[in-house]
């Protein structure tokens, strides 16, 4: 990645994965520790730890890699940049977190969450799904202490309404001042990352800046790179092969069949108590919901009832693990999904209300080698290639935001209503509170594997 971001015009700087794998709940396609780390670091485009996402781990585990790691790293260089992960953490653990030098949060926010992160010395980083009036108001008069990033922002969004200039336009009309917002985005994340010669217009910064016609809408008119006119990006597709091949084939599953989709029950009969991973509109948190499914000749009859099938299959070929359980929410109402994008691991996650549909979507992406894939009624209404790794388009920025704009209106007609994202992140097992991985259904908060029947 480093190597292939020198071609282009744009400066993209690096931020070392600190959790590989994000915790100890999941099977991914290799692992980061610190001989990797250190190597990376000789690197100048590399300046600063992702986020620490693993935050169980850092205040109940001293001893454990991600401790091990942050102790590595302090020592080598006390000033170091570590980003950090830790939603609704509060209290002790919240201090315990920020003592293991990790000093910035760019998950989901409340006022009353950044003021206790602000007190402790933290830096907030503010996302889409942060903005609102509330918040905005706290905000207002913070300058330094935080700014905008954009995180997990799909190809359409981007090709649609922008990057960070959308949240600025958000903010502005949320009653934020524009003299506040442009800090924000410009000076203030620019100091943060101690990129000293940018983030301002001045005598011996980089000459990076953007025309705009007005401070509300932040539309860019024309933009300059080293004080020169821009070349217009994304029309053009990244050079044939521009990784090596083993990355374009990085999908090593088993056949999948119709019996993968079929749950079995610890009962003959009857009805069974379930915990069931509920998705809400607007965040990536999902909750826990019990509720009782119908049992015949000891098989859980997911398809009769209100909730959908999601399921991980290990795809690296290194043990086979599959994982299955149930679903909720604003989530399909039929047809069926299959992704090899799934925070973090990767692996291939699939959820659907019919098993035909199921593997149909399974199959699809299994044999392209990465994407995402909608089905309905044994037909494939919208196909994401992502070959490289499984996760990432090496066509033109366009072409692959109109490919994701029809890929979401394929899931809106399924009945899915929180975006890609939303479908992604059930995988996550570092965001509270009931997800799923490759070795079964996690309870995050307590930091363990439960059993899909309770």
């Amino acid at each position: 990645m480093i190597e292939v971001s020198k071609k282009f015009e744009a400066d993209i700087f690096f931020a070392i994965p600190s959790s590989v794998p994000s915790t100890d709940f999941e099977t991914s396609g290799g692992e980061l520790d610190w001989p990797e780390m250190k190597k990376l670091l000789e690197d100048p485009h590399v300046i600063c730890l992702g986020e620490v996402m693993n935050y169980p781990d850092i205040i109940h585990n001293p001893e454990g890699k991600t401790n091990r790691i942050l102790r590595h790293l302090r020592q080598r260089d006390p000033r170091f940049i570590i980003e950090g992960h830790c939603p609704k953490l509060e209290d002790l653990d919240l201090n315990r977190f920020i003592y293991a030098g990790i000093d910035s949060d760019h998950t989901q926010q409340t006022a009353s969450g950044m003021s206790e992160r602000m007190k402790r010395g933290m830096f907030v980083e503010i996302q889409e799904k942060s903005i609102n009036r509330e918040n905005i108001d706290f905000l207002t008069n913070k300058d330094g202490l935080f700014c905008f990033v954009t995180d997990d922002r799909m190809a359409d969004s981007f090709w649609r309404r922008g990057h960070l200039n959308a949240l600025l336009s958000k903010a502005v009309e949320l009653g934020m001042p524009p003299k506040t917002a442009l800090f924000a985005a410009t000076a203030s994340p620019a100091a943060r990352m101690k990129l000293s010669d940018r983030g301002s217009i001045a005598p011996g910064k980089v000459a990076d800046f953007f025309l705009t016609k007005d401070l509300s809408s932040f539309q860019p008119v024309k933009v300059y790179k080293n004080g020169r006119e821009a070349h217009l990006a994304g029309q053009e597709d990244a050079p044939a092969q521009s990784f090596p091949s083993y990355f374009y084939h990085s999908v090593h599953l088993p056949a999948i069949s119709l019996d993968d989709f079929r749950i079995a029950a610890p009962q003959k009969s009857g009805v069974v108590p379930c915990r069931i991973i509920k998705i809400t509109e607007g965040t990536t948190f999902t909750g826990m919901l019990i509720a009782s499914l119908p049992v015949r000749e000891c098989e859980l009859l997911w398809e009769e009832s209100p909730y959908a099938f999601i399921g991980v299959f290990e795809r690296y070929g290194k043990n086979g693990n599959k994982a299955q359980g149930l679903l909720t929410g604003p989530a399909l109402t039929r047809g069926a999904l299959a992704t090899t994008y799934a925070h973090d691991h990767h692996n291939l996650l699939v959820l659907g209300r019919s098993k035909e549909d199921l593997l149909l979507a399974a199959r699809t992406v299994m044999e392209r080698q990465g994407g995402i894939c909608a089905v309905v009624a044994g037909k494939i209404l919208s196909y994401l290639s992502l070959p490289v790794g499984g996760i990432l388009s090496d066509k033109g920025f366009d072409a692959v935001g109109q490919e994701v704009e029809e890929l979401l209106q394929a899931m809106f007609s399924l009945g899915y209503r929180t975006g890609i994202m939303s479908f992604c992140t059930p995988a996550l097992p570092v965001s509270p509170e009931l997800k799923i991985t490759d070795r079964g259904l996690i309870d995050v908060n307590g930091g363990r594997i439960v059993s899909l029947f309770v």
